[in-house]
């Protein structure tokens, strides 16, 4: 069989497995066995497949630092605290408490990045929804989608920004002002199409005036680790520098200082972190190697060439519309690897670099596994015992997904 062949059948196998999860096996199962059999059959050199794996240490990390915060501040109370918060102020109103956990996702995704959404607000949103005694889902969707439709707000509101601009990120003021206003319009729209999509859900009361939660010094500790690492998050990224370490060194630090003050063992945390991702990433990103190895990367830049020639502003909505779509096949943070070659080789102008980098973030949220965001969501939601299947979010999905995507992109390429 050609080797071509044969290494595109297993990257489309080892995706549907991902997507699909044959068996109920977790998503890291697939991606991995792929990996693996391309080395094994000798399609991909072991020491490229090495080399492709070490080129996620980054995200490896600010995941790491992520998720260790996240258990911290939920084993500390930190989440039932801010989810008495909100329910009160929701003051017995579905409608009012899924805007309050909307604008706190914004924020969150905005400062702490897409990940730190589906990692640190999803538990809290279970927790605020279960006290409030009202239906989970849609409060949760609101998690699931905001990370995506905001994560391009701020260089560091998604690692597949840094992925996809390389050592070219814009100055934080320049991308502000490329991005503001298609940021204002994903926000919106993803916001009234959710709403609308979960009205019948959101109709009734709920409970109210719970008594507050005094937070524990360790949750204020955990509470202050967050802070701090938002705010170091935006000092690094403000220099270029990558953001997974000086995550991982905070989220380990302030898991240390916690467990010393309690005199507690770090094997209750560990255990409870969802390492899983951590290889399924990995694997991706051997994929996108085989990907790139394959000469794809080369066709795409000479049809990506030969297209912003011809016209720009159509190549520039075209790309952001088919890597969005391509973001939910193979994942957006391979498809942003991908796409990062791809606009190099092409040597594209500003505007069809951005419109793809509106496409692998806001793209994702047309399905399950689009984002690592909502792989993490999945994650999260399945450990308070829901669940969400693809056919369930894909209908959610296309409803909110669109109307953000086509406005976003149309407001980046046509209004300057």
């Amino acid at each position: 069989m050609n080797p071509v062949f044969l290494s595109w059948g297993i990257a489309v196998g080892a995706t549907v497995g991902v997507i699909t999860r044959p068996f109920k096996w977790p998503e890291a199962v697939w991606a991995v066995a792929g990996a693996l059999l391309l080395v094994v059959l000798g399609l991909l050199p072991a020491q490229q497949a090495l080399q492709a794996v070490g080129k996620g240490t980054d995200v490896y990390l600010f995941l790491f630092g992520m998720m260790v915060l996240s258990e911290v501040g939920r084993r500390e109370g930190l989440f039932d605290w801010v989810a008495v918060l909100a329910v009160n102020h929701a003051r017995g109103s579905p409608r009012r408490l899924f805007f309050l956990v909307y604008v706190v996702g914004v924020v969150i995704t905005t400062f702490l990045s897409n990940d730190a959404t589906a990692v640190v607000l999803t538990p809290a949103v279970f927790a605020a929804a279960k006290k409030a005694q009202t239906k989970p889902l849609p409060l949760l969707f609101v998690c699931a989608f905001i990370a995506n439709a905001a994560s391009f707000v701020l260089p560091i509101s998604n690692p597949a920004n840094l992925v996809l601009y390389g050592n070219h990120i814009p100055p934080l003021l320049t991308w502000m002002a490329r991005f503001a206003v298609p940021s204002v319009l994903s926000i919106v729209a993803t916001f009234l199409m959710l709403r609308w999509s979960q009205r019948h859900a959101l109709q009734g009361t709920c409970a109210s005036e719970l008594e507050r939660v005094e937070l524990s010094v360790s949750g204020r500790i955990a509470l202050g680790g967050i802070g701090v690492t938002a705010l170091a998050l935006l000092v690094v990224s403000a220099f270029d520098i990558q953001l997974g370490w000086p995550t991982a060194i905070l989220g380990a630090l302030t898991a240390a200082i916690v467990l010393i003050q309690e005199r507690k063992s770090p094997m209750p945390v560990i255990r409870e972190i969802s390492w899983s991702v951590l290889p399924l990433v990995a694997g991706l990103f051997v994929l996108v190697e085989m990907l790139e190895q394959t000469g794809v990367v080369g066709h795409l830049a000479d049809v990506l060439k030969a297209a912003t020639q011809h016209g720009e502003i159509a190549a520039a909505a075209a790309s952001g519309g088919i890597i969005a779509i391509a973001s939910n096949l193979v994942n957006n943070l391979p498809a942003g690897l991908i796409a990062s070659s791809t606009l190099l080789q092409a040597h594209s102008p500003e505007r069809v670099v951005d419109a793809m980098l509106i496409g692998v973030d806001l793209g994702p949220n047309l399905s399950i596994t689009g984002s690592l965001a909502t792989i993490l969501w999945l994650s999260a939601i399945r450990r308070e015992g829901e669940n969400v299947g693809f056919l369930m979010f894909l209908r959610v999905g296309g409803v909110v997904m669109l109307p953000a995507l086509i406005l976003a992109v149309g407001a980046r390429v046509l209004l300057w």
